[in-house]
């Protein structure tokens, strides 16, 4: 008797676990969705964005894609007051790769070691005490996330310029931190123990770059950064973007509303333009000349992209950069996304082998950027995303769960028929 019980129940079981096993494979290896297009064409990807974003709906987009290190394909709307290749975006967090990169031309300039204490560094404000050792946060782990942090920033902004904190303030306590941010800058747990992503972070790494270099963090990576990388309209300075050109702040609901002031500029608050985004994704491939439109030399680069952080066994983090997808020639897919209150979008992403990118602004849609620019990987490379498989986890997990269920409860009808027979 319990052997005829036990085979249907064990027969059910197994079931459930392979049909989960095959599901979320299926759904990390992306064998059930096709890409946007069958064709290789950078035109058919760009029409098939264009329409997959009127869907969506958004109030501003830039679309840019490159190839071979030159643009080949864009495309601008707007709900509102045209926008163009230099339309300037406020661009959330994909500020941090900027920043990072200014970060790691002071290490190229040997002003500053990866691997030594960021309190070498620090006169005008210290991490707090606690129970665990400070010297550990380095400017490698503050880059990438692994520092032992726990601030979860995430800035909200403020209204006005005259509300804004110093840096050392907030540092201390943001007071302008996202809705469940703690917003104390911290060290919560043992530095290099796990990845943790951390805003503030970010923002000591603005306060290191102006102690080192002396001057303030817009001056610094303006003479260091976006000059070089030919990025002339770029800038962390909301009067100067605001004369430049800022393109509408739309939320999700159509209306618009002004840009918000931060103190947390390296980690959410640059102004770009779609022309120099692409410009800044240009000086990170491998067919800019030494010296020629690149900041920083291609052995720094390449030390960026090596992976510092993983998640559920896959490396997602670098020195700034994100780790989305390998590129099938034994690097990986990298960029930053940006997203913030009340509907600001951007992305980013480069294959540094093939030259190959996006450039994705958006304003007043709910993850278009980063939902387009996650479509132009699988596009690319066959390989779901980073993030792409963040935000589609939740519904594998209940279509695994749902089957797995159905088979069990199958499997239990099955045995209590075979009890009843008996």
């Amino acid at each position: 008797m319990i052997k005829a019980l036990t085979r249907p129940l064990l027969t059910a079981l197994a079931g459930a676990l392979a049909w989960a096993a095959v599901v979320l494979v299926g759904f990390s290896e992306g064998w059930a969705r096709p890409p946007l297009t069958g064709s290789k064409a950078p035109s058919e990807f760009l029409a098939a964005a264009r329409s997959y974003a009127e869907q969506a709906g958004f109030g501003n987009l830039a679309l840019v894609l490159i190839e071979d290190g030159t643009v080949a394909a864009a495309h601008y709307a707007s709900a509102g007051r045209p926008v163009g290749p230099d339309s300037l975006f406020q661009v959330a967090s994909l500020s941090k790769w900027l920043s990072a990169v200014g970060v790691m031309a002071l290490v190229e300039d040997g002003a500053l070691e990866l691997d030594a204490p960021v309190s070498n560094y620090l006169t005008r404000w210290a991490l707090p005490p606690g129970p665990h050792d400070a010297d550990g946060v380095t400017v490698r782990r503050l880059l990438s996330h692994t520092a032992g942090l726990d601030d979860g920033l995430g800035y909200a902004g403020f209204a006005a310029a005259t509300d804004v904190q110093t840096l050392e303030a907030s540092l201390t306590r943001a007071q302008d931190a996202s809705p469940g941010a703690r917003g104390a800058v911290r060290v919560a747990a043992e530095p290099g123990s796990g990845w943790a992503y951390s805003g503030g972070g970010y923002t000591l790494l603005q306060l290191l770059v102006e102690e080192v270099s002396g001057q303030t963090f817009n001056d610094f990576m303006k003479a260091r950064v976006f000059l070089p990388a030919g990025m002339r309209a770029t800038t962390f300075d909301h009067g100067e973007a605001r004369a430049t050109g800022l393109a509408d702040n739309f939320d999700a609901s159509g209306g618009s509303e002004p840009f918000r002031h931060y103190t947390s500029l390296a980690a959410t608050s640059a102004y770009t333009s779609a022309r120099d985004l692409v410009e800044f994704v240009r000086s990170q491939t491998p067919g800019q000349p030494e010296g020629s439109g690149r900041p920083l030399s291609l052995a720094t680069l390449q030390e960026m992209r090596q992976p510092h952080a993983a998640r559920l066994g896959e490396d997602i983090w670098g020195l700034g950069v994100m780790l989305y997808a390998p590129n099938g020639a034994g690097d990986f897919i990298i960029g930053h996304d940006g997203s913030n209150e009340p509907a600001i979008n951007t992305a980013a992403r480069l294959d540094p082998d093939t030259g190959d990118g996006i450039v994705v602004l958006e304003t007043g849609g709910s993850l278009l950027a980063t939902r387009l620019a996650g479509e132009w990987v699988f596009w690319k490379t066959g390989n779901v995303d980073t993030l792409m498989f963040s935000m589609g986890l939740g519904g594998a997990l209940r279509l695994a769960a749902a089957g797995a269920g159905a088979m069990l409860l199958l499997g239990g009808v099955w045995a209590w028929l075979r009890w009843r027979r008996r």
